[in-house]
């Protein structure tokens, strides 16, 4: 099943399948201020929802919920993801310490099993399957064609918040990071940030993301990270930023809103409109995802990292395998890609989905990868270097060492994670694994749908 294809384990294609591609003709929306799923009139109060289609990207959704509408939906933090894999697989936006994971806000879904059947499925009706699609792998249990999500109140404000900083020495560098850490585990450990920061030689760059604070309030958050900065100007150098930058909640994803507010000089640095021929005008991309785009990937790592390596006994720990691993290659940490930290509802929310339960105790995603531009096997003058993707692939592998070692057990994010899993099963879905393939064998007995590394495939 394809649906955006955005998919770094390349389950939305496999060779000699049949492919069913819900893009062309499956793109409806629909929002509903009472929806009581189906089963559950009078054990649940309505809620706020919207309905949309498997073909839906989640710039579609943004558009209707939040530009239109006024509400605000977990969706994916790239604007071009589609909402089928993404919910399937567990799904983190920007803000998912705030309203839990795109699997935790689903209400209910429309999905087709290998005999055939239409099920409507949520909490009252198979309540099992609905389960199992909240996190257990996009494509395994059968064709979703609609999704019914929670919508939550709009925050006033949604924000970016930019900065990169090079320190002068291995020192000032252990230092930076060290500093780094213990500023986000004492102001920013909290529902309100989400996104990444990244460690990379001797350089901490930020690109973080925020929520219903003001511009003022963000840049009062990081005065003391910085003002440590600034008064060792010996050993560090901001060569970005910093920069803070705050939007009307139903402006984020407002194309022709972000080129009003965001200034002319820096917008190409943030936002790509669309350039794809036929691309419909309110489109557009994060710029930070463009390396992204045409990319053929040579490694691709993640872990959780839990939220004890933050506290003052592990903390030193964490900081050195940070510093050695980000001599080999950039090490990006994903904080809206871990749920501790968050907001207590988001994460009972999430502990009742299908996902590796360490996500809940666990305050980031590390990410190491490596990619080629602009290339594919079999045309000719664009192959993948194969020789500088060994070397890529190595060095990721020596990045994310000393992080996957802070854990006794793999654990990883489905939708973003190492094609070449050894433990795969326990990495993706911890104990979780058994539940769910008791759900495949039920639903779908001979094995119809198969991804790579998917529930009952054994590949």
């Amino acid at each position: 099943m394809k649906g955006g294809g955005h998919s770094y384990l390349g389950t939305s294609n496999a060779p000699d399948s049949l492919l069913i591609w819900t893009r062309p003709n499956m793109q409806a929306i629909e929002l509903n201020d009472s929806f009581v799923p189906q089963g559950g009139a009078g054990l649940v109060a309505p809620e706020p929802a919207v309905s949309v289609d498997a073909g839906c990207l989640w710039i579609d959704a943004y558009n209707a919920v939040t530009t239109l509408g006024g509400q605000y939906v977990q969706g994916g933090g790239c604007t071009t993801v589609g909402v089928g894999g993404f919910t399937q697989g567990g799904g983190f936006g920007s803000f998912s310490k705030e309203f839990g994971t795109g699997a935790a806000n689903l209400l209910e879904a429309e999905v087709v099993t290998a005999d055939g059947a239409v099920r409507v499925v949520n909490a009252f009706q198979d309540p099992d399957l609905f389960w199992a699609l909240k996190g257990g792998g996009g494509g395994t249990f059968g064709v979703v064609t609609r999704f019914t999500f929670r919508t939550h109140e709009l925050p006033d404000y949604l924000g970016i918040a930019g900065a990169s900083i090079t320190a002068a020495s291995g020192t000032a560098y252990q230092a930076l990071v060290e500093e780094m850490i213990s500023f986000y585990r004492e102001s920013l450990f909290n529902p309100n940030w989400g996104e990444q920061i990244h460690f990379s030689g001797l350089t901490v760059s930020v690109s973080m993301l925020f929520q219903g604070l003001t511009g003022a309030e963000a840049e009062q958050t990081w005065a003391p990270f910085f003002d440590w900065v600034t008064a060792r100007a010996a050993d560090y150098k901001i060569t970005v930023g910093p920069l803070f930058l705050a939007f009307p909640g139903q402006d984020f994803w407002d194309l022709a809103a972000l080129k009003q507010i965001i200034p002319a000089e820096i917008f190409p640095a943030l936002v790509t409109p669309d350039p794809l021929p036929g691309a419909p005008a309110d489109y557009y991309y994060w710029t930070t995802n463009g390396d992204e785009v045409a990319a053929f990937w040579s490694s691709y790592q993640s872990t959780w990292l839990s939220q004890d390596l933050l506290g003052a006994a592990n903390q030193a720990t964490l900081v050195d395998a940070l510093v050695q691993g980000s001599q080999f290659m950039t090490i990006e940490l994903h904080f809206n890609k871990g749920l501790a930290g968050g907001a207590a509802d988001a994460l009972a929310r999430t502990a009742d989905t299908a996902m590796n339960p360490a996500v809940l105790d666990s305050f980031a995603l590390a990410i190491v990868s490596s990619c080629q531009q602009y290339v594919y096997p079999g045309i000719p003058g664009h192959e993948p270097n194969p020789t500088q993707g060994q070397q890529q692939a190595t060095l990721v592998t020596e990045a994310m060492g000393p992080l996957k070692a802070l854990r006794e057990q793999p654990a990883s994010y489905f939708n973003e994670t190492d094609y070449f899993e050894p433990d795969w099963q326990t990495a993706y879905w911890g104990d979780h694994y058994t539940r769910l393939l008791q759900v495949k064998q039920r639903y779908d007995p001979c094995g119809l749908f198969t991804v790579h590394h998917g529930v009952g495939t054994g590949t």
